[in-house]
């Protein structure tokens, strides 16, 4: 390092600072299009890092449980300034997004169901609806390649949708699989790559990192031991003081403690991490219900910042509506707060105690085998959730059904069916897949069109 602190690169901490807040103020649409930012300014622009070293840190991501956008933003932080670069990359991508989301969750709780702000939201809803259809494209032109992808999602769409296996279960097991299936020598399970060969970039030589391993960046078992402890202390400490201080069954514990666990299994994206999410916070825990799930997502996908930020929303409704001697509104922000904390916060312990080892990690043929076989499984639970979705969104009423062998199934209800509804889904659905319409200006025009239908009494 020279004599005013900037490392070997010259990139200072303060002028990267700058540089990450203004990807993680362009980083909508998803993890593809909040990647693409990172590329360009990063790659292309800064020329901070190499084609093939993005890529590398880009791979180790997607084994991870998490969004994988903000923890690669995380991996490159960490990778030029150490922890500290590391915590200001990661939480710069956050802070939009919470701060947004927290306002409009606000705003929701206090108007949401009311006039034209009801005609937006249900708008919204029929817009997500089509981008949770193009999600399962996507994810499964990527996946299912072979009989063995198409098999396992098929798979996991029955034990989510038809015998509600709970979602770890089906991550497990088909990670199981994979594991043992490419340990055994089957070439179905190879995962795929995230497009663009490594040799068509910035070479990593002529990069201001270049090709070198920083010492930071070395492996260390004192020092990951050390930096786990920790992160550890700082996600779990809280959560066990709410369970013993209020009880397991207080509002906040709860909250503590599911996202804790989702944030340990939530493999394959945010749209994943919603049918985990709705199975639990609509089904067992009575949070909110499952139109304002859709609700939440269309928040989400209107501002920065990671997809999985919905949770925020989650558990801002759900403390807001069991908040006990609090004020409301106060008890729903502490409980959005409270998700966001431990859904987020194991991301920086995944980065600075795994990324050293990144390595040997990435090499290993048959944890990238498990990883195939997972987001193949993926694939059948975003499926799920736009059956699920489509249920709730355009029927007023469903039947369920229980015809024995533990099998559950959820009817329509046909004469209860909602016209505007099927309607303005159906336009949106065309407008994604026909026309190649972006996310953002879907989920205006379809806003629009809500607001549109209420006010002419239709919505």
């Amino acid at each position: 390092m020279d004599r005013d602190g900037a490392p070997d690169h010259g990139v200072t901490l303060s002028e990267a600072a700058r540089v990450w807040a203004r990807i993680a103020l362009l980083s909508f649409g998803g993890p593809a299009g909040q990647i693409a930012v990172m590329h360009r300014i990063l790659v292309d622009e800064k020329r901070w890092i190499g084609e093939a070293r993005f890529l590398h840190a880009l791979s180790f991501c997607t084994l991870l449980p998490g969004p994988e956008a903000q923890q690669l933003a995380t991996y490159i932080g960490w990778l030029m300034h150490r922890t500290a670069g590391g915590l200001i990359a990661g939480g710069l991508f956050v802070l939009p997004g919470l701060v947004s989301i927290m306002a409009l969750s606000l705003i929701y709780a206090a108007y949401g169901g009311v006039g034209i702000v009801g005609g937006l939201f249900f708008g919204l809803k029929c817009a997500v609806l089509a981008i949770v259809l193009q999600a399962v494209v996507r994810v499964g032109a990527r996946a299912l390649r072979n009989n063995a992808m198409r098999t396992i999602a098929g798979a996991a769409f029955a034990a989510i949708f038809l015998f509600d296996v709970p979602f770890p279960l089906i991550v497990l097991a088909a990670g199981l699989i994979g594991y043992a299936g490419t340990r055994g020598g089957a070439r179905s399970f190879r995962a795929a790559g995230h497009g663009g060969a490594a040799d068509k970039g910035l070479p990593d030589a002529d990069s201001l990192l270049g090709l070198g391993v920083p010492a930071h960046a070395r492996p260390n078992l004192r020092r990951t031991l050390a930096i786990s402890g920790v992160f550890l202390a700082l996600w779990l400490g809280p959560v066990l003081g709410l369970v013993i201080g209020l009880g397991p069954d207080n509002v906040f514990s709860a909250i503590a403690v599911f996202f804790s666990k989702m944030a340990v299994v939530t493999f394959g994206g945010a749209y994943a991490v919603l049918a985990y999410v709705a199975q639990a916070a609509v089904d067992t825990y009575g949070w909110l219900k499952p139109g304002e799930m859709l609700d939440g997502l269309g928040l989400a996908e209107t501002t920065p910042g990671p997809l999985i930020m919905v949770t925020q929303f989650v558990g801002f409704l759900g403390a807001l509506r069991q908040a006990g001697s609090l004020d409301p509104y106060v008890a729903g922000v502490l409980g959005g707060l409270l998700t966001t904390w431990v859904t987020f916060l194991p991301c920086f312990l995944w980065i600075f105690a795994g990324a050293p080892y990144v390595e040997a990690l990435r090499e290993n043929r048959a944890l990238s085998g498990a990883l195939a076989a997972i987001t193949a499984a993926v694939v059948g639970v975003i499926l799920n959730l736009a059956v699920w979705f489509a249920l709730h969104l355009l029927f007023a009423e469903t039947r369920p059904l229980h015809p024995g062998l533990g099998l559950r199934l959820d009817l329509p209800v046909w004469t209860s069916l909602r016209w505007p509804a099927l309607l303005l889904s159906g336009a949106a659905i065309l407008a994604v897949f026909r026309f190649r319409v972006g996310v953002i200006p879907t989920l205006l025009a379809a806003s629009a069109a809500g607001v549109g239908l209420h006010l002419a009494g239709l919505a």
